[in-house]
């Protein structure tokens, strides 16, 4: 079977390999809709995630800032029972002291060591201050994540409802696009995938319309039109890069308007009457 897909493929006509492309593009445009039907709703999906992991990383990282925090004021705990304990020995000392000097540095000291005593409960009470205030935070990120949770579990519902309403008709075109592509020679078909990525509507392939390409809109020349309705080669758009085929080919049937001669008529028979 293998085999004989491979030969198909080599033995089909520019004819029969625009009609398989065409083809695959209608269905590869049907999915395009049912992707549309989702609207923004993955991407909002995908936001409120990036939102909640951001969230709960941000809540990390302040509890361990905390810890950091409590961490250094227990250090300055210690440093101040140990400034006050060397106070302590200072002032017991001050009752032997033999002379002015051994009093003055005695002194200097029991200063330095109340100085740092008074740094080290400042720290404290700032630590404390910061504590609270990153408290406070992470309960307002803990209210956020709350709500963004609940968001994204309604967003959830309605992308599923979806999903799972379309679910059955885009596997159906997925199976069908899939064998369709098994039709269509690699080079191809890599050119074609290529075109829908570039094109804003995801239009690969088109038909000519009103003797303008059908993806772009840009006239087209009536020699070129020639060449397309002839089905010998493949033709691309010159501005947008588009293939082009004729309306007939795509299934459409193209209806030549002439509004001008009418009138030109009844101004003629007008004239003779006067």
């Amino acid at each position: 079977m293998a085999k004989e897909a491979k030969k198909d493929i080599t033995d089909l006509s520019i004819e029969e390999k625009l009609k398989n492309l065409y083809e695959l593009q209608t269905m590869l445009s049907e999915i395009d809709k049912i992707k549309t039907l989702r609207g923004e709703l993955p991407l909002e999906v995908q936001d409120l995630e990036d939102e909640l992991e951001g969230l709960s990383t941000r809540i990390e990282k302040i509890r361990s800032e905390i810890t950091e925090l409590n961490g250094d004021i227990a250090n300055r705990r210690i440093a101040i029972e140990t400034s006050n304990a060397a106070i302590a020995k200072y002032n017991e000392q001050l009752n032997n002291v033999r002379n002015n000097r051994e009093y003055e540095s005695l002194s200097k000291e029991i200063e330095f060591q109340s100085l740092d005593v008074q740094l080290n409960e400042k720290r404290i009470r700032e630590a404390h201050a910061a504590i609270e205030h990153k408290n406070e935070e992470i309960a307002r990120c803990t209210e956020q994540m709350d709500d963004r949770r609940a968001d994204l579990d309604v967003k959830k519902s309605e992308l599923e409802e979806i999903i799972s309403e379309t679910r059955t008709e885009e596997e159906k075109l997925r199976e069908q696009a899939k064998n369709l592509e098994a039709t269509i020679e690699s080079r191809l078909l890599t050119s074609f995938k290529r075109i829908r990525k570039n094109s804003r509507n995801g239009l690969g392939i088109v038909y000519v319309q009103r003797d303008a390409c059908g993806g772009c809109f840009n006239k087209i020349p009536p020699q070129r039109q020639l060449d397309i309705r002839m089905r010998k080669k493949i033709i691309v758009c010159e501005y947008c890069g588009r293939i082009m085929i004729d309306p007939e080919l795509a299934g459409v049937q193209s209806a030549k308007v002439e509004e001008v001669k009418p009138k030109r008529r009844r101004r003629a028979a007008a004239a003779e009457e006067a």
